[in-house]
């Protein structure tokens, strides 16, 4: 398999903490060797899950290995979730043309949540079924040409979120579940899940960034002890 000529690693660094490595994946390629027990996710699907499939695993190896590591399989849990080798930590996200995994070993990071999602104006009709009401108002205080665009990055925002604490708990968010704040100067942003019982992990705030690669927008969240 053929990878970009793009460092992943050094674009990971604005986005995460220091032991988290980033590693792309061609979807489109033929399938790379999956290891293990990874080649049962794959027996009843089409070409192009697959492919998908076995481009993110290909991703995440990749990464274990600039971490230092042998690769490890990574299974796949409770809703078709990626299920992370002991001692490591990671996120798996696609797009039509990219597969891109992160993966760190850092003991004090419990989860890793990384979307990509296309840098596109979402539908004005979407918006209150993605935005609290807090974020309404944040969206109306843009430029009219600007607050499509920025809906459709806190969709990818809170699936970010949503995949990191999903690892720690197991639950199924919906969009309503998670509140966002973001800072456009620095690329910031502070997610929130709502209604977590006090005194969780999932009661802290997570914190993370965001950065326009091409034309899609990728999230990146870490969730620390």
């Amino acid at each position: 398999m053929m990878l970009q000529r793009f460092t992943y690693t050094e674009f990971a660094n604005p986005l995460f903490a220091d032991r988290v490595v980033m590693a792309w994946a061609d979807p489109r390629a033929p399938m790379p060797r999956l290891i293990g027990d990874e080649v049962l996710a794959i027996e009843q699907e089409g070409a192009v899950r697959a492919r998908e499939y076995s481009a993110g695993r290909a991703a995440a190896h990749a990464a274990m290995e600039q971490l230092g590591h042998v690769p490890r399989p990574v299974l796949q849990g409770k809703g078709a979730a990626p299920v992370w080798p002991q001692g490591l930590t990671g996120s798996i996200s696609h797009s039509a043309r990219d597969s891109l995994a992160v993966v760190s070993d850092d003991p004090n990071i419990l989860a890793l949540g990384l979307k990509i999602g296309p840098a596109i104006a979402l539908e004005s009709a979407s918006w209150p079924v993605v935005c609290k009401n807090s974020e309404m108002h944040w969206l109306a205080s843009l430029g009219p040409s600007q607050r499509g665009h920025f809906a459709m990055l806190l969709k990818c925002i809170k699936h970010a979120i949503f995949k990191a604490q999903f690892q720690i708990t197991g639950d199924a968010l919906a969009f309503h579940d998670i509140e966002v704040r973001i800072d456009l100067s620095t690329n910031f942003f502070q997610g929130r899940v709502l209604g977590a019982p006090s005194g969780t992990v999932v009661d802290k705030p997570c914190g993370g960034r965001f950065a326009l690669l091409s034309d899609c927008f990728v999230a990146g969240v870490e969730w620390r002890r």
